[in-house]
């Protein structure tokens, strides 16, 4: 069942890639397996897919030292200071980070193992107190600050959109992340790339690669519901 669902997922991936006139090859389609067993991401493994997003440190560190082929694991949930530790060197991407004393503290991390840590840079592009997230306005800023960390390199944007009932309604805010990305890329600011535009989840991802995403990360349309009582 998660094997079609992700084919199934995959499969509109490419049907948004080819309504925008882009090549899907130009997508990362990101199995979110937060909460989720190994074996579901052992399900996927066997079909050929090699990324991962998790939320929790812990649990990707768990994962990434239990999985029986290396996949690339993305930690895409908001990552405090004292937990870097845990998946400095086995996060491919962390894609959530929104304050300078956050990329701070990674600097030093990664700087311990000699390695450098790529890293998103989240925008919380609709206001919301809920959300983590630097603002748009303040983007720029924030960017110029990290840049000059050894350690670090900025390799994009990530935002999560609001959840909405019709996904058109996220259009302007994909719409709006693409303009900051392309902004910020024309600036040429040294020790930052801006390729990577991280933005989509299972309600709204079709509408997000229409709009410019690179990177979209899906979880119950691939491993179904989950359960946080557990």
């Amino acid at each position: 069942m998660i094997t079609d669902n992700y084919k199934e997922v995959e499969a509109n991936v490419i049907e948004a890639c080819k309504k925008a006139g882009r090549d899907p090859k130009e997508v990362l389609l990101i199995a979110v397996s937060k909460t989720k067993p190994l074996s579901d991401i052992e399900e996927l493994i066997k079909i050929g897919v090699k990324d991962f997003g998790e939320n929790k440190p812990q649990e990707l560190k768990a994962k990434f030292e239990d999985v029986s082929t290396p996949v690339n694991f993305h930690q895409i949930g908001h990552l405090q200071t004292n937990k870097i530790k845990y998946i400095i060197d086995k996060a491919v991407l962390i894609h959530s980070v929104d304050s300078f004393h956050l990329a701070e503290a990674i600097e030093k991390e990664a700087a311990k193992r000699d390695m450098i840590a790529n890293v998103l840079i989240e925008v919380n592009i609709a206001n919301e107190e809920s959300k983590f997230g630097v603002k748009k306005e303040e983007t720029e800023k924030l960017i110029r600050e990290i840049s000059v960390l050894p350690h670090v390199k900025i390799k994009g944007l990530m935002t999560i959109a609001p959840f909405v009932e019709n996904p058109e309604d996220n259009r302007l805010y994909f719409r709006e992340m693409k303009h900051l990305l392309l902004d910020i890329k024309s600036k040429n600011i040294d020790n930052v790339d801006m390729e990577t535009l991280s933005m989509g989840m299972t309600n709204d991802y079709k509408i997000a690669i229409e709009e410019g995403s690179t990177m979209v990360r899906v979880g119950t349309a691939i491993f179904g519901e989950r359960n946080y009582a557990i």
